[in-house]
């Protein structure tokens, strides 16, 4: 065999070998990529995405856009070959495995985790935006959950709204947890609550909870291991519950969104709540994106993934990014050309901001920058 032939010959088996092996040796990376966005003002698979009854609405053109991220699953093991490709690739992003799935999380558990989180957005979502319109909204400290085999177990439920603790009004949900550390484990605390069903009732009918009933609990000594419920330290009388907030609206709103997750959504809701509880329309048929937690308060937090949310935004035709300001400086680093990236802090910030845009005065807009 000629000399030329047989370093040809060889040097294609080496790279078949370097493909094979590309391609059957596994890495722990994940892969993010854009995923879709949809219109918080119109409709998903068939139906409204915003669904608002018991006040009057207005017609919304335009867009406010949620985005989203694509990943792969917890699952899933990259080859180099794919890793290297994501690595090169300008819309998708290659990291560590255990950014997205720390401690060994499983894809179920991740899964549920993004369904609360996406549950408890919605919460805010509408919480802020009424609040942002001056509307009312009542709100209730809560027994969260009930811990097997405590004190509390069947003497307490999730959903039982807490008013007070031994005869002590509770505001914020750290209160109980003060009030029921004040005893010694083996104690007595009592309890003023309205049953769930009571104030399931009461939410669905738009109403203030009533119906109070006094429920005592003998108190136990929190496990050295964990430290208890709702003590913060070990050896604590606990009763063995989670105490959150639940809030009462004055009509109902629906958001109506399968297969989203997480809750990076938050602020796009309330944006899109607003602009149906109130004439006109915000962004003047402009179409906006953007992303960003939002909590009762109105505030906007960062989320992950911004740049891929902006390659998906652009990629849908916005003009216009409201971005998180902890998210300004990486979104501004790599933006997709055409896209306006638009800074904002809270609701009002965003409200404001649709304002200028829709008044055709982008000049002013608060922008980001790398700095």
């Amino acid at each position: 065999m000629p000399r030329r032939t047989a370093t040809m010959l060889a040097s294609t088996l080496v790279l078949i070998a370097l493909l094979c092996a590309g391609v059957l040796i596994k890495v722990p990376y994940s892969e993010m990529s854009p995923g879709p966005t949809v219109n918080t003002l119109g409709d998903a698979r068939g139906e409204p995405v915003l669904q608002i009854s018991g006040r009057k609405t207005y017609p919304a053109s335009g867009h406010l856009n949620m985005t989203t991220v694509r990943v792969t699953g917890a699952d899933y093991r990259m080859n180099i070959v794919e890793a290297v490709y994501g690595w090169l690739a300008h819309d998708s992003v290659v990291v560590p495995h255990d950014t997205l799935y720390p401690d060994g999380k499983t894809e179920e558990q991740s899964t549920q985790e993004n369904a609360e989180e996406f549950s408890q957005s919605q919460e805010s979502a509408k919480v802020a935006a009424l609040k942002e319109l001056d509307i009312p909204v009542s709100t209730q400290v809560v027994v969260s959950t009930v811990v097997k085999d405590s004190p509390a177990e069947d003497k307490l439920h999730a959903g039982d709204v807490i008013k007070a603790v031994d005869g002590t009004a509770v505001k914020e949900p750290g209160d109980v947890a003060k009030l029921v550390t004040e005893h010694k484990p083996g104690e007595n605390v009592t309890f003023t609550i309205v049953p769930a069903d009571e104030a399931a009732a009461a939410e669905k009918a738009g109403r203030a909870p009533e119906g109070d009933e006094k429920v005592t609990i003998t108190t136990a000594k929190a496990p050295a291991a964990e430290g208890g419920a709702e003590e913060g330290g070990k050896g604590r009388a606990i009763v063995g519950i989670k105490a959150g907030t639940d809030h009462t609206f004055p009509f109902e709103i629906d958001i109506k969104l399968a297969d989203v997750g997480g809750p990076s959504a938050g602020l796009m809701f309330s944006l899109g709540i607003i602009d149906k509880l109130t004439p006109g329309d915000l962004t003047g048929g402009k179409f906006v994106a953007g992303t960003g937690t939002i909590d009762d308060a109105g505030t906007v937090g960062p989320i992950g993934g911004i740049n891929m949310k902006l390659v998906g935004a652009r990629d849908a035709g916005a003009r216009y990014f409201l971005t998180p300001d902890d998210n300004c400086a990486s979104a501004a680093a790599d933006t997709p050309d055409g896209l306006t990236l638009v800074r904002v802090k809270t609701i009002a910030d965003a409200t404001k901001s649709l304002e200028q845009i829709k008044a055709g005065k982008t000049a002013g807009l608060p922008s980001c920058s790398t700095g």
